[in-house]
C-alpha cells in the first residue's frame, strides 16, 4: 500500500511528537508497538487511519495493519537518520519546522471550527434569506452558458462578426478563445446568476435561448462573448436537503473572516 508524501509527513510529525523510549517488554496500554524501545502510540496509529479514510480508503484490518507497518518503517528510518547525524542538518531542521507549522495551522483551523459552530438557527436564517432572494415565484433559475474570452475589444468584435455571419459559437470559441474551456467550444455548463460576476449576470439573464450577447462584455481579465444555450427553472431544495451545502458555505465564510482578521493584525513583508 502506498501513502502520499503529505500522509508520510503527518506520520513523521506524529512520531516526533509522541515517540518515547521505554525499556523492552514494558509497553504501556496506550502503545501499539515498540521499535528499539521507542513507542508508537495507539493515538498515532488512529491518526494515520483517519488520514487514510479521509483520502478515500475504507477502514479494515488490512488498512490498520498497513498503517502500523508504515509507522514501524518510518520509526526505523528516522532512528537510523538520527544515528547518521541527519537530524541535525540544516535541511532536516527546515523540513521539520515546516511540518510542525503545517500541523499547527491545520490544528488551529480545526479548533476554530469546533469553537465556532454554525447553529441550526443560523442555517435556517441563511436558508430563508436564500429562498427570499429567489423572488416571488420562489424558483431557482439556471442558465446553460458558453463563453469566448479574448484579450481586446477588437478581438471580441471580430469574433462576434464571425458569429453574426453564420459561424457557430462553438467553432469560433475553439478558434480564438483564450479560456481553457475553448476545447469544449466554450461550454461553461449550468450556472445561476448569483454564481457569476455581475457583468456576465446582467447580460445572461436578458438573453433568449440560443442568443449571443449583442456586444462584447468588458471584464477585469479581458473581453467576453456569451451564448445562452438553455434555461431551466426548478423548485429550491428543502431545508434538510440544503443544510450541508449551507453549513459548508457558512463555515468557509467564517474561516475566511478569521484568516482576514489574522492577516490584518499581522505585520507581513513580502520581498
Amino acid at each position: 500500500m502506498s501513502f502520499p508524501k503529505l500522509f508520510l509527513q503527518l506520520f513523521l510529525l506524529s512520531s516526533v511528537l509522541v515517540g518515547t523510549a521505554f525499556a523492552q517488554g514494558t509497553l504501556p496500554l496506550t502503545a501499539a508497538a515498540s521499535v528499539n524501545g521507542f513507542i508508537i502510540s495507539n493515538d498515532t496509529v488512529e491518526m494515520g487511519i483517519q488520514a487514510a479514510i479521509a483520502q478515500g480508503q475504507a477502514d479494515s484490518p488490512d488498512l490498520r495493519k498497513a498503517v502500523l507497518g508504515k509507522l514501524i518503517e518510518i520509526s526505523l528510518l528516522s532512528q537510523q537518520a538520527d544515528r547518521d547525524g541527519l537530524a541535525d542538518s540544516e535541511r532536516a531542521n527546515r523540513q521539520l519546522a515546516l511540518i510542525r507549522q503545517n500541523y499547527l495551522a491545520d490544528l488551529q483551523i480545526k479548533t476554530f471550527i469546533a469553537n465556532n459552530p454554525v447553529s441550526d438557527a443560523d442555517l435556517q436564517a441563511e436558508y430563508q434569506r436564500e429562498i427570499a432572494s429567489l423572488g416571488p415565484q420562489g424558483m431557482i433559475v439556471e442558465y446553460k452558458v458558453s463563453d469566448i474570452a479574448v484579450a481586446t475589444i477588437t478581438d471580441a468584435q471580430a469574433a462576434l462578426a464571425r458569429i453574426k455571419k453564420g459561424e457557430s459559437f462553438d467553432k469560433v470559441a475553439k478558434s480564438v478563445s483564450l479560456a481553457p474551456n475553448k476545447v469544449q467550444g466554450g461550454a461553461v455548463g449550468w450556472v445561476q446568476a448569483g454564481q457569476t460576476l455581475p457583468q456576465i449576470a446582467a447580460v445572461m439573464t436578458t438573453l433568449a435561448k440560443g442568443q449571443v450577447s449583442p456586444a462584447p462584455i468588458q471584464m477585469p481579465q479581458g473581453w467576453y462573448l456569451i451564448k445562452l444555450e438553455d434555461k431551466k427553472t426548478s423548485p429550491p431544495p428543502t431545508f434538510e436537503q440544503a443544510k450541508p451545502a449551507i453549513r459548508n458555505g457558512m463555515m468557509q465564510k467564517k474561516q475566511f473572516e478569521f484568516l482576514s482578521q489574522l492577516r490584518n493584525s499581522a505585520t507581513i513583508v513580502v520581498q
